[in-house]
Formats: C-alpha cells, sequence, structure tokens
C-alpha cells in the first residue's frame, strides 16, 4: 500500500506519493486528539478556541486511512501481489512488532506476565480494527479482486459501487443503524472504489475548477458537521463529534477523501526524488507511533503530556511540531531500516529466489 512500486518501468509521479505524506500527517494528528486524553478536557469546554481547533485538527484520521487505500486500489488493480512484496510488507511490520515490543518490555510499559501483551508480536492477531491484521489479509485478497474487476464491465462494476454505497456508507451514516464489519471488508470496498477512479476516469473531475471545488466543498462542510455535532453533543449529552468522520465508512469520511484523491491525482507534480523517498516510509510512521495501547501511553500521555498541554498558551505550537516532529522521526527511523535492513536482505534474497 506504502511502499510497493508499480510493476512498470516507468517512474512514479510525485503527485500521489505528496498526498500520501499529508495523509499520514492527518492521521498523526487524529491520534495526537483521540489517543492521549484530550477529549475530556474538549468535551468539558466544547466551545474554547482550543476545544475547535483539537476538533478541527483531529477529525481526518479515519479519513486519512481511506485515502491510502484509494491510492492502493488505483495502483494495484493494474499491478500483481508477488511473493516479494508480501515478504518486504511482512518483514516491515514484523521487524516494529518486535523491535518496540522489547524497548516497551525494556521500560516497563508492558507486562510480561501478561499473555495479551504478546499478541502484538504476532503479524496477524486481531482480525477486526487492527489496522497492520487487516491490511495484510486484505493484501492477499488483492489477486482474487482484481480477477473480479477484470471481468466485470463498467455498468456492473457501478452496479457494485452503488450497492456497498448504499449499505455501507449511506446507510451506515444513520443514528441507530449499526454496520458490523472489520477492515478487510472495508478496504476491499475502497479497492474497488480506487480501482473504478483507474479504470472508469469521470468527465466530470476532468476540469481543475470543478475538482477544487468538490474537494474545498468536503472539507468545509466535515467541518461544519463537527462543529454541529459538537453543539449536539454538548446539549444531549452524547459523543458525537465525529459523527459524519467518526470511521471510515461515514459519508463525509468517504466523500472527503475520494475529492482529494482525486483532486491529487490530476495535480501535475513531476517526480521528486525527496518526496518519494518520504513517501515511502509513510507506512513506517504508521506502524511505528501506532503501534499498540503502550506506545499510546508513553507517547501521547507520559511523554508529550498532551492533556497537560490542553489550556496553555503553547498548546497549538505543541499539537503542530508534535505531529511533524513524530512523522519526521519515525520517517527517518524507517528510512534508515530500508537502506540498513530491507535492502540488503532483499538484494540477498534476490540472489536465492
Amino acid at each position: 500500500m506504502y511502499s510497493q512500486q508499480p510493476t512498470s518501468a516507468k517512474v512514479r509521479e510525485s503527485n500521489l506519493e505528496l498526498f500520501r505524506i499529508i495523509t499520514m500527517l492527518l492521521i498523526v494528528a487524529h491520534h495526537y486528539v483521540v489517543n492521549s486524553g484530550l477529549l475530556t478536557p474538549i468535551r468539558t469546554e466544547p466551545f474554547s478556541n482550543q476545544s475547535i481547533f483539537l476538533l478541527l485538527f483531529g477529525a481526518w484520521g479515519k479519513t486519512g486511512i481511506n485515502c491510502f487505500l484509494l491510492i492502493t486500489g488505483y495502483f494495484m488493480c493494474k499491478s500483481s501481489i508477488t511473493l516479494r512484496k508480501f515478504l518486504k510488507l511482512l518483514f516491515q511490520i514484523e521487524f516494529y512488532n518486535i523491535l518496540i515490543f522489547l524497548i516497551l518490555a525494556f521500560t516497563g510499559y508492558l507486562n510480561l506476565k501478561n499473555i495479551n501483551d504478546y499478541a502484538s508480536l504476532i503479524p496477524i492477531w486481531n482480525i477486526g480494527k487492527n489496522f497492520s491484521s487487516c491490511f495484510l489479509i486484505f493484501y492477499l485478497c488483492i489477486p482474487f479482486l482484481n480477477i473480479l474487476i477484470n471481468n466485470m464491465n463498467q455498468k456492473q462494476h457501478k452496479k457494485l459501487l452503488y450497492l456497498v454505497g448504499i449499505f455501507y456508507v449511506i446507510m451506515g451514516s444513520l443514528p441507530k443503524f449499526t454496520i458490523s464489519f472489520n477492515y478487510v471488508t472495508w478496504f476491499c470496498i475502497l479497492y474497488f472504489i480506487g480501482s473504478y477512479i483507474r479504470l472508469y476516469p469521470l468527465k466530470l473531475f476532468e476540469n481543475h475548477k470543478t475538482r477544487s471545488i468538490f474537494f474545498i466543498g468536503s472539507i468545509l462542510l466535515s467541518c461544519l458537521s463537527i462543529i454541529l455535532f459538537n453543539y449536539i453533543s454538548f446539549k444531549y449529552g452524547i459523543k458525537v463529534e465525529f459523527f459524519l468522520l467518526a470511521d471510515s465508512n461515514k459519508i463525509l469520511a468517504v466523500l472527503t477523501s475520494i475529492n482529494a484523491f482525486i483532486y491529487f491525482k490530476h495535480l501535475n507534480i513531476p517526480y521528486n526524488k525527496i518526496v518519494n523517498t518520504i513517501a515511502a516510509t509513510t507506512f513506517g510512521v504508521l506502524l511505528i507511533h501506532a503501534n499498540s495501547d503502550a506506545m499510546h501511553q508513553w507517547l501521547w500521555k507520559d511523554f508529550l503530556n498532551n492533556v497537560g498541554q490542553y489550556g496553555t498558551d503553547n498548546m497549538y505550537l505543541h499539537a503542530i511540531l508534535s505531529v511533524i516532529c513524530i512523522f519526521a522521526i519515525c520517517s527517518l527511523i524507517d528510512f534508515i531500516r530500508i537502506k540498513l535492513l530491507e535492502e540488503p536482505l532483499f538484494k540477498y534474497l534476490d540472489k536465492k529466489l
């Protein structure tokens, strides 16, 4: 999804690579708010400037996940899964699972007497909401998804999108309507959307002005929904600030991610080595900073003390710099892993296999 390259020898342009970087920054910002305990003071003072800022700052995590899967569908529907690609993905996930487990265990953030804490060492241990586990399974499904996609015509493909859109997105965004699904299912749906955009470009979005209107409009609409549901949360004592963005299948999370993807897809940004190199580390950024609950405790609550910054004059700067620094440090770590471990290992395996 993040590091795999097209089978074509053509050098990938940097528009969607820049898009990867931006969306990962938004995912980190989302975790800054929702994994740190900040929602408690936000709900205590829901209309303060800092609360509104944090709600808007941290609203885009599920939208960002959608964006990455749309990129996957767009590229991989014309590519193929190889053993080499899968092993690279598996090696990356397990490397960080083991490394971070050892660090957290050494520093006392894991209870080694609790068998549940060892689950994170297994690449597939929670087929529900655990992102890396679900992505591994989804990744193995891609060849079969491509068989389906390549044997459908445009009309059939469109009908499939209508079907899943009605039940998973529209009805899934209604209050009291419950949809039980895991990320594997949703990733497959996003794959169908991304592949449709690749195979059947929409004439509506050929005009830059139209793309810009849809892109900016969906962002503004999402922001307005946050403000509205923040008021509803306060008035009725419920927790629905991100209701239309709270999960990946919510209607504004889906529409915003699609419009953002289409907007960046059409940007004319020529190949930039720095951008593409950083973009190749974005999955690593996710695997490191969102590794486990113990990581959340150390990073957001103990080390950065996000809640303690609420109400201070430095809160805005703290939020922005924290996100940038976490992204930069994790990106550098993954770049070093690629150069010192992944590239030499797979150079050796290529000779043997």
